[in-house]
C-alpha cells in the first residue's frame, strides 16, 4: 500500500501516542544531522567540544523551538526525563563513540538554521548545570518524573504533547514580552 508523505507524517505522530497531529508535514531532520550540526557549531563558536549534558539540553531546546517556530518536531526521537533533565539515549551512545558527522548537507543546514540560531543565541553560552536547572522547570520533564525519586534517572519517555505545552508557554511569553516592548 502506498500512502502520501502527509498521511505518513500524520500516522507517525499518531503512532507516537501524541494528542496532536504534526502540522505541515515538513522535513523532519534526522537526529544525527541536528546533533552533529550542534556539536560542530559549538566547536566553531567556543573552540571546545560540547559536553554531553549541554548537548542533550540544547537538543531539547531545539526540539521545543521547532515546535514554536514551525509547529512540528525538528527530529523524530524520544527524550527521557532523567535526573539532570531531558536525555536522548541515541545521543549518549553517539557521544561516547564520537560518531557525529563532520559534514552536514547544506539543504539540512538551511532547514534547521533558524531554529538552531535561536537556541544558540539563548542557551549555548550558559553552563550545563544552568541548562539542567532550566529544563527542570519544563512541564514535559516534570511529567516524566512523576513517581521517580530525585536521585534516579528513571526510564519514562517525555511525551511530545507535553513538549508542545512547553512550546506554547514560551510562545505566549514571547508574544507578551514583544507587546511590552521588552524583546
Amino acid at each position: 500500500m502506498v500512502i502520501s508523505r502527509s498521511e505518513f507524517n500524520q500516522r507517525l505522530c499518531y503512532n507516537k501516542s501524541d494528542v496532536r497531529l504534526c502540522k505541515g508535514g515538513g522535513n523532519m531532520e534526522k537526529l544525527m544531522y541536528v546533533a552533529s550540526y550542534v556539536c560542530n557549531r559549538y566547536y566553531d563558536e567556543f573552540n571546545s567540544r560540547i559536553d554531553e549534558m549541554k548537548l542533550h539540553k540544547l537538543l531539547y531546546f531545539a526540539q521545543r523551538e521547532s515546535l514554536i517556530q514551525n509547529d512540528t518536531p525538528l527530529f523524530d526521537a524520544t527524550f527521557y526525563g532523567w535526573k539532570f533533565g531531558p536525555v536522548l539515549k541515541e545521543i549518549r551512545v553517539a557521544y561516547r563513540d564520537d560518531t557525529f558527522y563532520e559534514v552536514i548537507p547544506l539543504n539540512v543546514i538551511g532547514r534547521i538554521k533558524n531554529v538552531i540560531d535561536r537556541v544558540f543565541d539563548e542557551y549555548a553560552a550558559k553552563d550545563s548545570w544552568s541548562l539542567s536547572r532550566l529544563t527542570h522547570g519544563e512541564y514535559s520533564w516534570k511529567q516524566s518524573r512523576i513517581g521517580i525519586p530525585d536521585g534516579e534517572n528513571g526510564n519514562v519517555p517525555m511525551k511530545l504533547s507535553d513538549i508542545y505545552i512547553d512550546a506554547d508557554r514560551i510562545r505566549e511569553r514571547r508574544v507578551m514580552l514583544s507587546r511590552l516592548g521588552l524583546c
